[in-house]
């Protein structure tokens, strides 16, 4: 019994500690609930996680401190203490199971990455764009585009996502899935949505200037919800007012990115009573935003700075793009052609101080 006291005496309180440590853990790192069925089983890996993390460093710190306490030299000891020359079971032991550890919890992860991102029976797609710096939904089963991310509870929905710009990231916390957008690739996510709510998705990629802005709703919904959702968000542009148009623009471009409708600053000027204000500019010079002022912002947006805002922010060329690529998918399906710009002015002069 005297040889297995202090390795009874360490166990037990390792197997205290580490218990402590656990509930210490899942305490400090507070995750929102989970709402996917993606989140349960990298729900059962954080768990993991924090058992191993909890039981490694209580071995570490209770052997550690039990022999700073128990075998300390005792006062008027000054005896040499025994040579221990080492232990080959030991150190073959230290080294082999860490090995299988590490190697076990690498094949977890492959097998649960491979259960997340399976394709699942009757999967419905949505189309996701990610610009500097506002976030953009499609339906194209509904021929339906917005600004918010709706889906209905317990339908797989597979996301294929796209950039227009720079490096972005998917990440919704309650889904506890997340996914990088690249330019020039489509990369998709697969989510199974299992609870109804309200959630925000933001991205997780430092994308610039305003990224911290770079947010939208999610709304999981009934199945009836959803379905009266498409019915409401179903419209032809062409059937719509040239302000109202203007306003779906703004949300198509990504212009609620950069700029404000409620006063509040943003990477570029707020819109809130933007149209015939005067701007003070950069150089010292102020002019009045009419339309030839906004039209030349759109087309040239670093021509004239509006103080205390940085050139560079907007690229003239990509935005340009977009709104030729937009003008002529109208044309395409509506056989009607719109002057995107002049619906956007539209717009602004709705929005008063």
């Amino acid at each position: 019994m005297g040889k297995l006291k202090h390795p009874i005496i360490v166990g037990v309180l390792t197997l205290i500690s580490a218990t402590g440590l656990y509930f210490l853990f899942n305490w400090m790192f507070t995750r929102p609930d989970p709402a996917s069925a993606q989140a349960a089983p990298i729900e059962n890996l954080f768990q993991a996680h924090f058992i191993m993390m909890a039981f490694l460093f209580a071995l570490i710190m209770v052997i550690m401190l039990y022999a700073v306490v128990v075998f300390r030299r005792r006062p008027g000891d000054d005896t040499d203490g025994p040579h221990i020359h080492g232990h080959t079971g030991l150190e073959i032991a230290w080294t082999i199971i860490p090995t299988i550890v590490v190697v076990g919890f690498g094949v977890y992860g492959w097998v649960l990455f491979d259960e997340v991102t399976a394709e699942q029976p009757d999967e419905m797609v949505v189309e996701v764009v990610g610009r500097q710096w506002s976030w953009s939904f499609e339906y194209p089963e509904a021929d339906v585009r917005s600004a918010r991310l709706v889906v209905p509870v317990n339908q797989p929905i597979l996301l294929e996502m796209y950039s227009e710009d720079v490096l972005h990231s998917f990440w919704v916390p309650e889904f506890r899935v997340k996914q990088d957008l690249v330019p020039g690739m489509m990369m998709p996510l697969r989510i199974t949505p299992t609870e109804i709510g309200n959630y925000r998705l933001q991205c997780a990629e430092i994308c610039g200037t305003s990224h911290s802005d770079m947010l939208a709703d999610v709304q999981v919904v009934s199945q009836a919800d959803f379905e009266q959702f498409l019915i409401d968000s179903a419209f032809r542009y062409s059937d719509l007012s040239d302000e109202a148009r203007g306003e779906q623009f703004y949300f198509d471009l990504g212009c609620n990115g950069c700029h404000s409708l409620d006063g509040s600053v943003n990477a570029g000027p707020t819109w809130q009573g933007v149209y015939l204000r005067e701007e003070l500019l950069d150089d010292g010079t102020t002019v009045i935003a009419d339309d030839e002022y906004i039209r030349d912002s759109i087309l040239n947006p670093d021509a004239q700075i509006v103080q205390g805002f940085n050139p560079g922010i907007m690229s003239a060329q990509d935005f340009v793009t977009r709104i030729a690529d937009l003008e002529a998918e109208i044309l395409r399906n509506e056989g009607v052609e719109i002057d995107v710009i002049a619906d956007l002015i539209a717009f602004m002069q709705t929005l008063d101080q």
